[in-house]
């Protein structure tokens, strides 16, 4: 198989792509979005040193998703929202179960500074990440792709979901983990009373059937 890397030299986004022909459709890492880093700009008070870490962990997941969305750029902004306001209630609210306290965040910032994405599908993109079946409902493309992407680093690669070994290990070189997955564990801890008792009220609260 050949690696193909093609640097894109663009101020505002630069991107590396990575293909395995002929099997493998380009996987394409931007790592620079100007709107991820709009949205989290006004929540990294909240976030505080945690935020390199999310980050990552959000530039990861986009990167993934629109991989199994074949890039295609009318998904992207929907993307990128979700995933931004995603885990966002961990630290806006202080809750393990926090699948509806980042639902209710994206849904605000989306009505009042009228972005215009569809709500359904904002909401669904981020209540059904941590789904462990595939979902089947309404915009079920981007919301699968979602899914997908976020097990696939949840896991640190362990689950695939089709994606070669070493397309994640491209994508977690260029988004280092910083440390996110050891941050989860400390906010299950911190928040929970010690953690299994956080672990399990995460698990109850955002794994979903």
């Amino acid at each position: 198989m050949l690696l193909l890397l093609n640097a894109v030299e663009d101020p505002r986004v630069q991107s590396l792509s990575i293909a395995f022909e002929p099997f493998m459709s380009p996987l394409e890492i931007k790592t620079r979005r100007p709107l991820v880093e709009s949205l989290l700009a006004p929540y990294a008070s909240q976030i505080g040193p945690d935020l390199p870490g999310y980050r990552n962990h959000v530039y990861r997941c986009i990167s993934y998703a629109m991989h199994f969305l074949d890039g295609n750029p009318a998904h992207e902004r929907l993307v990128e929202t979700a995933f931004v306001y995603h885990d966002i209630g961990l630290w806006t609210d202080r809750e393990l179960a926090y699948l509806e306290p980042s639902e209710a965040a994206a849904l605000a910032d989306n009505q009042r500074l009228g972005w215009g994405l569809d709500p359904v599908l904002l909401r669904n993109t981020i209540h059904w990440h941590h789904k462990i079946r595939p979902y089947r409902g309404p915009h079920a493309q981007v919301v699968e792709a979602c899914r997908k992407a976020d097990w696939i680093d949840a896991s640190k690669g362990l689950l695939r979901k089709g994606l070669a070994r070493s397309d994640i290990a491209a994508v977690e070189a260029a988004f280092p983990n910083l440390g996110f997955h050891d941050t989860l564990l400390r906010l299950a801890r911190d928040y929970g009373g010690s953690t299994l008792r956080g672990g399990l009220k995460v698990m109850r609260g955002i794994v979903k059937w």
